[in-house]
This record gives structure tokens, sequence and C-alpha cells, in this order.
């Protein structure tokens, strides 16, 4: 039963940090405009954006060996790499920017300076790396990255990895200081804090259940309270989805023609956890390895070092998974129901062109625990069984739509914005690097649905993000400014480092 209305000036669904971060930079450009966020769940950041569900990796491309590949020619391509590395160039500034002008307090609560690591072995893939760290450290984004093949050096950067190695073992890694370990999930409940400060209209236990385009242009919202079973009505300007992975569902119930044709897969996430203090003082960086064959981009193994509520962590993985639920505390009718008759050849002939994957998925689902430490064994020789927990990380939804490139059914692996055309909603889909360029991407929502506003915000946007509409790598002295100020405002110093200087000064 409909028991109550209500206007307002934008909509955001889901309080992750993608909505946040969204609110945020609304509220900064037009602070007079009126905002309501509805929340299923009984508090933000708790699905995606929640530091349990996701790597904490502020992804630079500086670790991560899937953002670059080599060229039939043998070059290397870091085309991708440098792409994420300014995005994530992006989010710092703004996040600098929010706590010099005392709108979050307390940076190190959710990001601390940790270096990055690519770590690999055997002969082909050492080549690889060589080749990999030449192309970036000629690139000023990539500056301080060092490489080594030598024994006693490995064992200095990762003690914990190199001991009790097989000597024979050809290992070789490449370090660079500048990197961050990022709490989303305490970021996230930073800036709603803020937001409810300005008044913004927060409301927990509330699952939007449908949405459509009244005759006047604006968007009817219908949302039931999921405490007191009531269903309200609100109506909006602007709506932005930012649900995660329930963001498909909701798109598809707006009817705007570009959320056609489009459909979701869903991956689940598998960590390994140390239970032992002792393990977990001997390894300090994220360290990154190459994915199997036939595993998909976001399997790359990889072992953190986290901060979780100030507390040091190691979590090695992740291992994928499959659940049909498209978020964690989802349903298990999400997959099914995502399919309609306007996107079902596109996911029928997903289906088809994705057998490996199927495949791969089945193989990881059925692993034992077993089994899966001996995939940790690669990266920590005398890993033992029981200082190690399984946990289960979050659920992404890989974006299935069809492409020139790759024809029907092409399974995205990164995040999209759907948008309609007239710029009166959006949604946000895909899964990395997600949160790390969350100010990127919510800078090009604005760009899409506020065009006419752009030219009056400018000043504004790059007052928050000095090196809009710029590219970092070719701009020494930006880069340089860029870099000093987020380290000094982020408190970006490494207690691990000799040095007294901050890490992302000496980049």
């Amino acid at each position: 039963m409909t028991n109550s209305q209500h206007s307002t000036d934008v909509i955001l669904i889901g309080a992750g940090v993608m909505s946040s971060t969204l609110g945020v930079l609304l509220k900064e450009l037009a602070p007079d405009w009126n905002m309501t966020v509805f929340e299923k769940l009984s508090n933000a950041g708790e699905e995606s954006s929640n530091e349990w569900n996701n790597a904490g990796t502020g992804h630079a491309a500086l670790c991560e060996l899937n953002y670059t590949s080599e060229k039939p020619d043998g070059s290397m391509d870091i085309s991708k790499a440098i792409k994420i590395n300014e995005q994530f160039q992006v989010s710092m500034q703004f996040w600098s920017y929010l706590v010099s002008q005392k709108l979050i307090e307390s940076p190190q609560e959710f990001i601390k300076a940790l270096p990055h690591m690519s770590m690999v072995q055997g002969q082909a893939n050492v080549d690889f790396l060589k080749k990999r760290f030449k192309a970036l450290s000629d690139n000023p984004l990539f500056k301080g990255m060092e490489f080594s093949e030598d024994p006693e050096k490995l064992m200095e950067w990762i003690p914990l990895m190199m001991k009790d190695r097989p000597v024979e073992d050809r290992i070789a890694a490449t370090k660079i200081d500048t990197g961050t370990d990022v709490n989303f999930g305490a970021l996230t409940h930073k800036m709603f804090d803020h937001l409810e400060g300005l008044g913004v209209d927060m409301h927990y236990n509330h699952s939007v259940t449908d949405l459509k385009r009244t005759s006047a242009g604006l968007w009817e919202v219908k949302v039931r309270n999921l405490e007191s079973g009531t269903t309200e009505t609100h109506t909006a300007k602007f709506v932005f989805i930012g649900g995660g992975g329930g963001s498909l569902h909701l798109l598809q119930k707006s009817g705007i023609p570009e959320g056609k044709h489009i459909g979701g897969f869903p991956v689940s996430g598998i960590f390994m956890a140390c239970n032992n203090p002792d393990v977990v003082e001997q390894h300090h960086a994220k360290v990154y390895g190459k994915a199997k064959n036939g595993a998909p981009p976001m399997s790359v193994p990889h072992l953190d070092t986290r901060f979780i509520e100030n507390q040091k962590m190691l979590l090695f993985g992740p291992f994928a998974g499959f659940s049909p639920k498209f978020l964690k505390h989802g349903s298990v009718m999400d997959l099914f129901t995502s399919v309609k008759a306007d996107n079902l050849v596109t996911m029928l002939a997903a289906g088809a062109k994705n057998m490996s994957l199927t495949k791969y998925l089945i193989q990881q689902v059925m692993l034992s625990k077993e089994q899966r430490m001996n995939d940790l064994r690669d990266f920590i020789p005398n890993a033992k069984s029981e200082d190690w927990d399984l946990v289960i990380a979050g659920q992404r939804v890989q974006v299935i739509k069809d492409t020139e490139a790759g024809g029907k059914g092409t399974l995205q692996f990164g995040t999209e914005v759907i948008s309609a055309e007239d710029g009166s909603i959006a949604a946000l889909l895909g899964a990395s690097p997600g949160a790390s360029t969350a100010v990127h991407v919510m800078l090009d929502v604005i760009n899409r649905c506020f065009p006419e506003r752009m030219q009056e915000w400018d000043a504004k946007i790059k007052e928050m993000v000095p090196s809009y509409g710029q590219f970092l790598m070719n701009n020494q002295e930006l880069l340089d400014h860029v870099h000093a100020t987020t380290a000094e405002v982020l408190e970006l110093q490494d207690p691990n480092q000799t040095s007294g200087k901050h890490l992302l000064k000496q980049a």
C-alpha cells in the first residue's frame, strides 16, 4: 500500500562508495539541490564497498599484470595501465580535497601507504616482467619502480615469500613504494556522514521496487520500507543507480533504450585470511602474480597486507566461486530474473563463448582447502593450513553486452556507465577497477548527465581535482605537485620505510 509521496532533486540508489562519491561531488557543485539516498541494508557500504568484500587495493596499475599485455611484435602495451593510473590519481586528489577542506577527517582510517609488487616465476614470465618494468619505468607515472631477480634483494623485499623457497626457482619481482591499501568501507561511511550533516535524507532498510518516467519528465521511484512494509513514491529530476550487482535489475525496470541487450554474470570471491599474527608481521606489501591459463582477469592471485579497523591482516586470493545471486545479500533468483526478451540472445551467446570460464568456475568451486593451500604455497612455500581460514568476499556481476569488436554476448571485465540520452538517469555496472576509479567514473556521470552545467562547474571541479581535463603524464610539474600534496594531506608515510620522507614525494 502506498501511503506517501515525496519530491526531491536527486535520488541515489545504493549506499556504496559510488553513490557517496557522486553525492559529495554534486553537493559541492550544486549545494542547494535536495538529495535522497535509499539503501536496502541497514547500513552504508555493506556490499562491494565493504572492506571484507574487496581486495582493498588502490588500483593504479603499479602491480596488476593484467593491465599490461604483450603485442604481437613483442613490445609492451601499457595504455590500459596509464589510463587506470591517471584515473586513480583523480581519486587521490579528490580525497585530498575532502580532507584539506575538513569535509572528512582522519585519512589514516581509510588509506595507508603500502608497497605494490608484481612477482612471477619461470623464465618466460621473468622476461615478460622485465619488459613490462622497462616500459612502465620509462613513464613518469611509474617513476620509482624497481626490478630485481637477485634472491638477496627479494629476501629483503618479501622475506615471507622467499623463506624455504627452492633455490632453482627462477623468480623476479617489481616493487614501487607509492602503492596504497584503501578501506573503501571506511571511506564510504565518512562521505555519507558528511552528506547527512548537510541534510541529505538517508533511508536505510528501504528497497527500490520500481521506477518509471512520468509525463512531466521526472522519475517516479517506488520504495518499500522493509521495517514497516509500507510503500512510498518519490519523484526526482535525476536518478543514479549505484546498487552494485542489483543495478542491472533496476536499469531494466527503467525501460530506457540504453539498458537493452545488456546482461550480467555473477562471480563470487573467496579469500584466505591468516590467523597467525607472527606470519602477518613477516609480510608488508600487496604482491600480485599472474593469472593461470583460462582464468578470468579478476582471478589474478595476490598476497595482500590489509589494514581493517587499524588492524594489520594478511589475505590471499581471490578464488572464484559461483552463486546466481547478484549481491552477497541478494536472491538465488537474481541471474534468472535478469534474463529478458531483449537480452536473451546476448546471454545465450555469452554462454556459448565462455565455456572455458564456466569450466574454470566449476573447478574453483570444487577446490578443497588443501588445494587452495597449494596455490598459496606458490607465494608462501612453507604456509601451514592451520594458519589460514576461508573468508567469503563479495559478488561481482560482469557485464555482458553486444560489441563491434567481440560480437554478440561479449563478457566485459571492467566498469560500465549506462545513461539515458537526456541525462536524467544513469547506472553503474561491472567490477574492477571499480572503487579505485570512483571519482573519475562519477565525474563522467556528471559530464554525461549535466552537460549544460559543465562550463559553470569547471572551476569548482578543478579546485577539487587540479588535473581535471589534463594528462598528468604530460605535465611533470603538475604530476610532482599532485604527488606531493596528496602524500602530505593523506598522511601517506609508510612506517616500515626507513626514510622520513613521504612516499609519494619520493616518486
